[in-house]
């Protein structure tokens, strides 16, 4: 099988919820796709946990200041704030009630030995950690390091399109969100398999007294076995 038959295309997330882990675990390759504006308050430089109290709480990477128009690929960490610290201190309460808390800190602290100020280096890193630690094979790909000339872009939706025409690819797998913002016969009139895949929400332990979903796979690692969660993650549909 040509290894870039089923493709997945995401913009590099830090630390990212389950259902992106589906889409890593589902293509032949994954590919972080870097070469659009960096929009501030999504999910790049940030994600979230829980407080002791249950409530959801933000673990951010700062920035350093940038343009407008910055692309994702630009984007610079100020490594000047101790923010890996604060990180660790942030997931302190998860000590007394997260089984897996000393697994999941020191797959942190591996991460954190990288030494970067690349958003996109940082996140890719990152991934492939916790790729390992779940046993996910998947290649992870920056797409503005592979050098591949696609057809000019008209529309958003095109991006993923051309690319996977580039790369030869049959089936193509994006987030739910995506529904709307895609136009489907386009891809069919290319020859290929445009899937909407959604993973079914699977409640776990957490400090929450009532399930708060989607959290960081941070929160997920803490209280599940890597057994269970690759059954979260097989958990899931195709919509339309």
């Amino acid at each position: 099988m040509d290894r870039f038959e089923r493709i997945a295309i995401m913009q590099p997330y830090f630390f990212p919820y389950i259902g992106y882990f589906c889409l890593i675990k589902q293509a032949d390759s994954f590919i972080l796709f870097d070469s659009s504006q960096f929009i501030r308050h999504g999910w790049i430089e940030r994600n979230q946990i829980l407080k002791q109290n249950g409530e959801p709480l933000y673990i951010k990477v700062p920035l350093l200041k940038y343009h407008r128009d910055t692309k994702i690929n630009e984007i610079k960490i100020n490594n000047d704030l101790p923010w890996k610290k604060k990180i660790i201190d942030q997931l302190g309460p998860y000590k007394k009630k997260a089984p897996n808390y000393s697994k999941v800190i020191n797959l942190l602290y591996k991460v954190f030995e990288l030494n970067t100020d690349s958003i996109v280096e940082l996140n890719r890193f990152s991934l492939e950690i916790i790729c390992q630690h779940l046993k996910i094979t998947t290649p992870i790909i920056v797409w503005s390091e592979m050098n591949i000339n696609i057809d000019p872009v008209y529309e958003p939706d095109d991006w993923a399109l051309n690319i996977s025409k580039a790369l030869g690819s049959k089936i193509y797998y994006n987030a739910p969100g995506g529904v709307q913002f895609f136009n489907k016969k386009k891809y069919e009139n290319s020859g290929i398999d445009l899937k909407f895949m959604k993973v079914l929400e699977a409640e776990y332990n957490q400090m929450s007294e009532s399930f708060v979903p989607n959290l960081s796979i941070i929160d997920v690692l803490m209280f599940c076995e890597v057994a269970d969660i690759h059954r979260m993650m097989d958990n899931y549909i195709f919509i339309n």
